[in-house]
């Protein structure tokens, strides 16, 4: 049989961030009675299988009375479909109720989940090998993930405690330009990002949103856990305050409806113009690399989501009161757990200090101790409890850090877990 050698294979099968998330899930495998404080998923507790089949009927309930016969029905749920998707106005309506978000249904890509839409905007932007993406640094691994696969440079922006620094950004955005490079977007998790759970201050965002004119960049804005704050504190999304066209907005519906329907989108409203002066909006230009990446998003799959949005009003905010309030809970356990087992001035003295945000799933502990692999297969089989190196974020950094998630579990899970994780923080310390 024909043998290939690895070295001839494109860089990102050997990706070590990818390689790390592997280790991470087959270390989960292989210790299934460890607790997760690694896992990002939502909680499953919300979900029924008989929840799939009652959306569908739900949305296919909304067409028929728009007026579609059942042939056109058929079609839209059965054929492949329009390349940029079929929820463009119920999702359009959604942003202008929850987020105070105006653009047309055509400015709207449905993709498969919302990594296909950070690959389609990746690609679309950066053409050429000098175009370069900023990532604020710890960054989402499916960021910098769809960023190797496509060749293209991700130059991290280094995350200060109270989020990113806009003139930092300027200065890194004029040392790329320096060095003969194009720098074209900015990525950026304003509300309790992953994995930091920093979420940005309003003045901030204001500020953002003027680099990134003065830079003539565009803003990347992934907003997955913006519904889930500690309070009902409005934190307008950079799209909701952007005047200039500057701001792509990326969003999925795992964490707000469910992860098995891979739906996500992206808003991408501003204008083309050809050599000829014809204008187009960006997502219908992007639609030529969505029909030769997926073709276009299951139909079927739309038609679950499709249904959430009817059900609830094209609210998710609506829809998901159950899901805020129970996150909220396990927020506040989480970090009501590390101050019980990690008590003062005992935690000082040892160099353990941790984040306190104001919502979404994830808080950062700082740890006295290289917090890499090796550590983390002792935690599964001594400790029982898992965790991930915030090392897996970073270029390079983050070794002393580790990353706790509290979305999958129920509150009485997630206090077990930092009690164990408090007797392998003793024992290393």
């Amino acid at each position: 049989m024909l043998e290939l050698s690895r070295a001839d294979l494109h860089v990102s099968v050997s990706d070590p961030v990818a390689t790390s998330m592997n280790f991470l899930n087959e270390v989960a495998g292989r210790y299934p009675g460890a607790i997760s404080l690694a896992a990002g998923r939502p909680y499953d507790g919300f979900y029924s299988a008989g929840d799939v089949g009652r959306y569908q009927q739900s949305y296919v309930d909304h067409l028929r009375s728009r007026g579609l016969g059942e042939e056109q029905v058929r079609g839209l749920l059965l054929q492949y479909g329009r390349t940029n998707g079929q929820l463009g106005e119920l999702i359009a309506r959604m942003l202008e109720v929850d987020e105070g978000i105006t653009v047309p249904a055509d400015a709207v890509m449905v993709t498969a989940g919302c990594q296909e839409a950070m690959v389609i905007t990746l690609r679309a932007l950066c053409p050429g090998p000098d175009d370069v993406v900023l990532t604020v640094e710890p960054c989402y691994v499916g960021l910098t993930g769809a960023a190797r696969i496509l060749g293209v440079e991700a130059v991290p922006v280094p995350e200060a405690p109270g989020g990113v620094d806009p003139e930092t950004v300027a200065e890194v955005a004029r040392r790329v330009r320096a060095a003969g490079k194009r720098p074209r977007a900015l990525y950026v998790v304003p509300n309790f990002s992953n994995p930091s759970g920093v979420s940005l201050p309003l003045a901030t965002r204001h500020r953002l949103l003027e680099v990134a004119a003065e830079q003539d960049l565009l803003l990347l804005e992934d907003d997955p856990y913006g519904l889930f704050g500690l309070d009902d504190e409005p934190r307008p999304t950079l799209k909701s305050l952007d005047t200039e066209g500057r701001v792509i907005y990326l969003g999925s519906f795992a964490k707000s409806c469910f992860p098995g329907a891979r739906v996500g989108f992206l808003v991408a409203d501003q204008t083309v113009v050809d050599e000829e002066g014809r204008r187009t909006l960006l997502a219908d230009e992007m639609s030529a690399i969505k029909s030769m990446l997926t073709v276009n998003t299951s139909p079927i799959s739309q038609a679950v989501i499709g249904g959430v949005l009817v059900e609830s009003g094209c609210s998710l905010r609506t829809a998901n009161r159950d899901k805020v309030a129970f996150y909220r809970n396990n927020l506040r356990t989480l970090l009501s757990a590390l101050e019980t087992h990690f008590p003062q001035p005992d935690r000082d003295a040892r160099g353990i200090r941790w984040n306190v945000p104001s919502g979404g799933f994830f808080a950062v502990v700082d740890v006295p101790f290289p917090a890499d692999e090796k550590l983390l297969e002792l935690s599964a089989e001594q400790f029982g409890v898992l965790w991930t190196p915030m090392s897996f974020f970073y270029s390079d950094g983050g070794h002393r850090a580790i990353r706790l998630s509290c979305s999958y579990l129920e509150a009485e899970q997630i206090a077990e877990g930092v009690r164990r994780l408090a007797r392998l923080v003793t024992e290393n310390a």
